[in-house]
C-alpha cells in the first residue's frame, strides 16, 4: 500500500500537478517618498546692518569727592534716586573749619591794624624826610614796613578766603542733575583720607544714555561709507546725524524704543588692538537705561534690493562649498551650487545660484539625494532683519 502512494505522489510530480505552488519570496511593496520640510525662496530688500557689542553709560558720570577730612553728618537723599543740581547731598562736621575760618579772620584784622599803623608811621616821617628832620634811613625804614604790612594783609585776605572755601565743602551739594547711587559712607563714617572714604557716591546723567563700543576696521569701514562717504559731509557734519538711526538692543533681546546717533569717537584706530572706540546716545527719558549694562548697537549701513533669502539651514556647506536641495514640479530633488552672502540668526541672503521662484528642503537634508522623489510639507519661517557678520 505505502508503495502504491509514493508512485501516485511521484506521478504527479511529473505530470506537473503541483506546479502551480510558488515557493519564490514575494516582492516588497514600494517605498513611500520621504516626508521634507520645505519653505519657498523669496524676493525682498533686505536691509544690512552690523551689530556692535558695548556698554552702557551716562552722558556724565560724577563722582561725588569729599575735599575736606572729617566725620560724616548726614546724608540727604534717597539712595537710587534722581537730585537736581545744587541740592544739599551729604555735610561733613563744620567746626574744625569754622574754627579755621574765626582765626584767619582774626589774623586779617592783626594785619589791617598793622597797616594802618604802618601807613601812619610813613605819613608822619615823610614831611620830616623832605626837610631832612630824619635820616633817609628812616623814611626807607617806614616805607619798607608799609610795604610789609600791606602784603600781610594781602596774605591775610588770602587764608580767610581759603578758610572759607574749606568751610563750604564741608557741604556737598549736587553738581547736575542725575540719578545718584549708593552711598560709600554712612553718617558717623570720617571720609576724605584714605583708607577712608574720599569718592562718596557717583552722580550720573542717564538722559541721553551712551554707549561705548569698539568696531574693527572692517566694521569702520561699513559705517564710515555710510555716515561720511555717501552722504557727502565731513565727519565734523555727521556727528549727531540720525537719519539712519542706531538701534540699541538691550540684555534681554528687546530693542530701546528710541534711535541713537553717533556723538564721539576716537581720533584713530588703535594699533595695538585693531578697533575703534565709538560712543553713541541714545535718548532715555524714562530712566530704562542704567550705566554699566550690556548691550549691542545695530547700525545699519546699506539695503539690498529684491534679495534671494532663504533660510540658513536651508544651505549645506561641504569642502568649501555650498549647496541646497530644491524640490522640483514633480516632487523631485536638485542639487543646487550657491554663493551665500550676508547672514543673520536664522536667514542667509543668496547672491548666485536661486532665482526666488524656487522651494527648498530646510528638514530633512540628511536624507535627500539628487533626484529623489519626496513628500513636500510647507513650513513657515520666521523672518528676521538680514544682518553682515562682524569681522
Amino acid at each position: 500500500m505505502a508503495a502504491r502512494l509514493m508512485t501516485v505522489l511521484l506521478a504527479l510530480v511529473a505530470g506537473g500537478q503541483l506546479t502551480g505552488c510558488d515557493w519564490s519570496k514575494p516582492e516588497p511593496a514600494a517605498a513611500p517618498p520621504l516626508p521634507v520640510g520645505v519653505i519657498n525662496a523669496e524676493r525682498r530688500d533686505v536691509p544690512l546692518s552690523v551689530e556692535l557689542v558695548g556698554t552702557t553709560r551716562g552722558a556724565q558720570d560724577v563722582p561725588i569727592r569729599a575735599r575736606v577730612e572729617g566725620f560724616l553728618e548726614t546724608m540727604n537723599f534717597r539712595e537710587g534716586g534722581f537730585v537736581s543740581k545744587g541740592d544739599l547731598l551729604y555735610t561733613i562736621d563744620p567746626q574744625p573749619f569754622q574754627a579755621k575760618l574765626v582765626e584767619a579772620q582774626s589774623k586779617l584784622a592783626t594785619a589791617r591794624t598793622n597797616l594802618v599803623k604802618a601807613q601812619s608811621d610813613l605819613a608822619r616821617i615823610k614831611p620830616l624826610a623832605e626837610i631832612d628832620a630824619v635820616s633817609q634811613q628812616d623814611l626807607d625804614s617806614s616805607v619798607a614796613q608799609e610795604a610789609a604790612a600791606r602784603s600781610s594783609v594781602t596774605a591775610a585776605e588770602a587764608a580767610v578766603d581759603l578758610a572759607r572755601i574749606e568751610l563750604s565743602y564741608t557741604k556737598l551739594r549736587a553738581p547736575i542733575d542725575g540719578m545718584i547711587g549708593l552711598s560709600k559712607a554712612k553718617p558717623g563714617e570720617f571720609v576724605g583720607r584714605d583708607p577712608n572714604p574720599v569718592v562718596l557716591n557717583t552722580l550720573s546723567d542717564i538722559n541721553p544714555i551712551r554707549v561705548r563700543f569698539s568696531i574693527s576696521e572692517r566694521e569702520y569701514l561699513f559705517l564710515a561709507r555710510t555716515y561720511i562717504s555717501d552722504s557727502g559731509v565731513d565727519r565734523k557734519d555727521v556727528q549727531g546725524r540720525e537719519e539712519k538711526g542706531l538701534v540699541l538692543i538691550l540684555a534681554d533681546g528687546s530693542e530701546h524704543e528710541h534711535k541713537g546717533r553717533v556723538v564721539a569717537s576716537a581720533q584713530a584706530i588703535d594699533p595695538e588692538t585693531g578697533t575703534y572706540a565709538v560712543e553713541a546716545a541714545f535718548p532715555n527719558p524714562k530712566g530704562v537705561l542704567l550705566p554699566g549694562q550690556f548691550a549691542r548697537v545695530r547700525a545699519p549701513y546699506r539695503t539690498l534690493r529684491q534679495a534671494v533669502v532663504v533660510p540658513r539651514r536651508a544651505v549645506s556647506e561641504i569642502q568649501g562649498l555650498y549647496r541646497v536641495y530644491v524640490v522640483g514640479s514633480d516632487n523631485k530633488i536638485e542639487v543646487r551650487d550657491v554663493e551665500p552672502g550676508p547672514v543673520t540668526e536664522n536667514m542667509i541672503v543668496i547672491e548666485a545660484g536661486l532665482d526666488g521662484t524656487e522651494t527648498v528642503v530646510v528638514e530633512g537634508l540628511q536624507k535627500v539625494r539628487s533626484g529623489m522623489v519626496v513628500a513636500p510639507s510647507p513650513l513657515s519661517p520666521a523672518v528676521k532683519p538680514v544682518a553682515e557678520p562682524a569681522a
